[in-house]
């Protein structure tokens, strides 16, 4: 298997495996997988319940779903490589990622003396950040019923101690220099962000989750910085300081006008 190019052109005879990242809207495919999808002759997927499969039939496009899928990755493999010979095949690749799939037709077409071309074709790649995404399922994995018996006792005053914890550790880990060190610590200080925004979506009457503390940050420092997305003018680390302390204790003032109306 080759996974070097993504073609426009399904190669004549040869069978396309597109992958995708599933931290990514099935439909948000590449230019290449999508020419590669609607010139096939042939376009299946495992279910129509898949949200690549979904997406392309949306689309408007026709997918089959073979039989041989639910006999397990031998069987869909040897289906996937009989197609392929007579015609360009696309396989749209399940959100698990088709576990053996891969190794599966590897061993069939090396049987073969004449085997079809089989590529595989990326159709979407991971954002940066994207494993924030898994990390706050996780977390909800933990703490929702079914899940961590201890991680669904915490709250937000259980929790302090290893908030301290956790930093203090992180900062021995910078004065060290160890860089996977500081790596790993880095992460138990996000997981307490992730969990104590997790127990804040429980609240009955005031809850908020990791957007809101996202999205609040995220205005904060816009705010906080009309040097890079205003006009207002900071050349210097000192300026960037002075502005900072400036709005800092008027967004300080504000607050404390509107708890006293």
């Amino acid at each position: 298997m080759t996974a070097e190019r993504a073609t426009a052109e399904p190669p004549a005879g040869g069978l396309a495996l597109v992958v995708t990242s599933p931290r990514v809207a099935p439909g948000l495919l590449t230019l290449a997988a999508w020419q590669l999808i609607e010139e096939a002759d042939q376009v299946l997927g495992a279910s129509p319940d898949e949200p690549l499969v979904h997406a392309v039939v949306e689309a408007g496009l026709s997918v089959t779903i073979p039989e041989s899928y639910a006999e397990g990755s031998p069987a869909l493999a040897r289906h996937l490589v009989e197609r392929a010979g007579t015609g360009p095949v696309v396989w749209l690749g399940s959100a698990d990622g088709d576990p053996g799939l891969s190794d599966a037709i590897a061993s069939e077409v090396s049987r073969l003396e004449s085997p079809p071309l089989v590529e595989l074709v990326v159709g979407s790649w991971d954002v940066p950040g994207s494993r924030l995404l898994d990390l706050v399922a996780v977390m909800d994995r933990l703490r929702s019923p079914g899940g961590c018996p201890w991680d669904a006792e915490q709250t937000h005053e259980s929790l302090l101690p290893y908030l301290a914890e956790e930093s203090q550790e992180y900062a021995e880990a910078v004065t060290s220099g160890d860089r996977r060190h500081m790596a790993e610590e880095l992460g138990d200080v996000l997981l307490q962000v992730v969990f104590h925004a997790r127990v804040a979506e429980e609240h009955p009457e005031m809850p908020f989750d990791i957007d809101d503390v996202a999205g609040g940050l995220i205005e904060k420092l816009v705010r906080r910085h009309p040097h890079v997305f205003a006009d207002v003018e900071a050349h210097t680390a000192e300026e960037v300081a002075a502005n900072w302390q400036r709005i800092k204790a008027e967004e300080k003032a504000a607050r404390a006008g509107l708890s006293s109306e």
